[in-house]
């Protein structure tokens, strides 16, 4: 989650093999499709061993408004699958989709680092890029009974090295395209805790969004403090139908 502080993850079990997608069959070569030319960044929240660099993850990094930790653990299910594990397993799953779009696809990290990257790092990635659209994928660790899903939107920051102003429109398009597709591929609720029903969360204390230049928002995919949230998230099968509510999202954006 985004704001997650927990430190109670303990060792992250293995991550489950991806369940195959749809028939390779039907993919297109690279670089042709209808998302030909655009530039997608996945940004899986946290990352597995940040647990086992806590010195590291809790230095300070400048966010704009202010200085907040470089990482966080994330959270966990109850039964201990891990937010980082999930939020790399659907990273994944979304690359596959997009590239099948004929996007170019590039992930802030893909398990391929100890720690990190810091979350101003995280938003570097998705400038230098260029990219024309950035989705952050998190799941939640707040109270059992709260449940859904809800998609955090960049408010309008101008202070220090950070001015969202420019993206605050297109990225709220994003969000709400992300929102109503995600609604529809997994069924799933918009948050009965957080956004009065939208599914929609406004933030400005996310260094993430708010040292982005491009379109950018967080999904919350679900609760996975909740029992009944936590059986979706630890579904494979599940989590392709949330890959593909988040690609269709970016995709319906980026053909406008």
């Amino acid at each position: 989650s985004a704001s997650a502080t927990a430190r109670d993850d303990g060792k992250p079990g293995k991550s489950p093999k991806p369940s195959p997608s749809a028939s390779a069959s039907g993919a297109k070569p690279a670089g042709s499709g209808p998302l030909k030319g655009k530039v997608v960044v996945i940004d899986p929240g946290h990352n597995p061993g940040n647990f086992q660099h806590t010195s590291e993850i809790n230095r300070k990094v400048d966010i704009g408004t202010n200085r907040k930790e470089c990482d966080t653990t994330g959270t966990s299910t109850n039964a201990g699958y891990a937010e980082a594990i999930f939020t790399l397993d659907v990273a994944n799953r979304m690359r596959t989709i997009l590239e099948r779009e004929g996007a170019t696809v590039k992930l802030t990290q893909d398990g391929d680092r100890s720690w990190g990257p810091c979350v101003d790092e995280r938003a570097r990635i998705g400038n230098k890029a260029h990219a024309d659209a950035v989705v952050s994928v998190h799941a939640d660790g707040s109270a059992s009974g709260n449940r859904g899903f809800h998609v955090i939107l960049p408010g309008s920051v101008h202070a220090g090295g950070a001015d969202t102003r420019p993206i605050v429109a297109s990225s709220r398009e994003l969000g709400e395209r992300i929102a109503g597709l995600f609604v529809r591929e997994t069924g799933s609720a918009p948050s009965n805790y957080i956004g009065d029903g939208t599914g929609l969360d406004v933030r400005t204390d996310l260094g993430g969004l708010n040292l982005s230049t491009v379109p950018k928002v967080f999904i919350e995919c679900g609760n996975m403090r909740d029992s009944k949230d936590a059986a979706l998230l630890t579904s494979g099968a599940w989590r392709q139908k949330a890959a593909r509510g988040i690609s269709e999202g970016i995709v319906s954006f980026l053909h406008g």
